[in-house]
Protein backbone atom coordinates (compact mmCIF):
# COMPACT_ATOMS: atom_id res chain seq x y z
CA UNK A 1 0.00 0.00 0.00
CA UNK A 2 1.47 2.95 -1.30
CA UNK A 3 1.84 6.47 1.43
CA UNK A 4 -1.10 8.55 -0.41
CA UNK A 5 -3.36 5.14 0.30
CA UNK A 6 -2.40 5.48 4.20
CA UNK A 7 -3.05 9.05 4.33
CA UNK A 8 -6.80 8.57 3.07
CA UNK A 9 -7.45 5.92 5.53
CA UNK A 10 -6.00 7.39 8.66
CA UNK A 11 -7.98 10.87 6.84
CA UNK A 12 -11.57 8.84 7.33
CA UNK A 13 -10.71 7.43 10.01
CA UNK A 14 -10.44 10.67 11.71
CA UNK A 15 -13.92 11.65 9.90
CA UNK A 16 -15.69 8.47 10.97
CA UNK A 17 -15.07 9.26 14.14
CA UNK A 18 -16.25 12.92 14.33
CA UNK A 19 -20.11 12.57 12.83
CA UNK A 20 -20.92 15.79 12.91
CA UNK A 21 -18.78 16.61 9.56
CA UNK A 22 -21.05 14.48 7.71
CA UNK A 23 -24.99 15.87 6.89
CA UNK A 24 -27.14 13.86 5.27
CA UNK A 25 -29.59 15.98 3.20
CA UNK A 26 -31.69 13.76 0.92
CA UNK A 27 -32.10 9.93 1.14
CA UNK A 28 -34.61 7.44 0.64
CA UNK A 29 -34.15 4.42 2.78
CA UNK A 30 -36.79 1.38 3.08
CA UNK A 31 -37.44 0.36 6.97
CA UNK A 32 -38.95 -3.29 7.98
CA UNK A 33 -41.05 -2.54 10.13
CA UNK A 34 -43.04 -4.81 12.42
CA UNK A 35 -45.90 -5.48 10.24
CA UNK A 36 -44.52 -4.20 6.73
CA UNK A 37 -42.09 -2.71 5.02
CA UNK A 38 -41.97 1.10 4.62
CA UNK A 39 -40.34 3.07 2.56
CA UNK A 40 -38.87 6.78 4.36
CA UNK A 41 -36.93 9.45 2.37
CA UNK A 42 -35.83 13.13 3.67
CA UNK A 43 -35.63 16.20 1.60
CA UNK A 44 -34.70 19.09 1.98
CA UNK A 45 -35.44 18.88 6.08
CA UNK A 46 -38.58 17.26 5.57
CA UNK A 47 -39.41 13.58 6.31
CA UNK A 48 -41.97 11.53 4.42
CA UNK A 49 -43.22 7.74 5.27
CA UNK A 50 -45.56 5.92 3.55
CA UNK A 51 -46.99 4.57 6.55
CA UNK A 52 -50.65 5.93 7.78
CA UNK A 53 -49.70 6.72 11.45
CA UNK A 54 -46.99 9.21 9.20
CA UNK A 55 -50.08 10.44 6.98
CA UNK A 56 -51.75 11.19 10.37
CA UNK A 57 -49.70 12.77 12.49
CA UNK A 58 -46.52 13.74 10.19
CA UNK A 59 -44.08 11.72 12.71
CA UNK A 60 -43.85 8.13 12.91
CA UNK A 61 -41.79 5.89 14.54
CA UNK A 62 -39.95 4.92 11.39
CA UNK A 63 -38.65 8.55 11.01
CA UNK A 64 -37.87 8.99 14.47
CA UNK A 65 -36.25 5.85 14.26
CA UNK A 66 -33.68 7.56 11.79
CA UNK A 67 -33.40 10.66 12.97
CA UNK A 68 -31.91 8.42 16.87
CA UNK A 69 -29.34 6.66 13.89
CA UNK A 70 -28.09 9.43 11.70
CA UNK A 71 -28.05 11.89 14.98
CA UNK A 72 -26.17 14.97 14.00
CA UNK A 73 -25.12 13.92 10.94
CA UNK A 74 -28.67 15.78 10.43
CA UNK A 75 -28.51 19.53 9.62
CA UNK A 76 -30.36 21.36 12.10
CA UNK A 77 -34.18 22.71 11.02
CA UNK A 78 -32.82 26.41 11.72
CA UNK A 79 -29.86 25.54 8.97
CA UNK A 80 -32.30 24.00 6.44
CA UNK A 81 -35.31 26.82 7.03
CA UNK A 82 -32.29 29.02 5.70
CA UNK A 83 -30.49 27.16 2.81
CA UNK A 84 -34.05 27.25 1.16
CA UNK A 85 -34.55 31.12 1.20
Amino acid sequence: MNSGMIGKIQKAKRYAEEPERIRFDDFKVTVEGDHNVHAVSYTKGQWNCDCGFFAQRGVCSHTMALERVLGVMLPVAQEVESATL
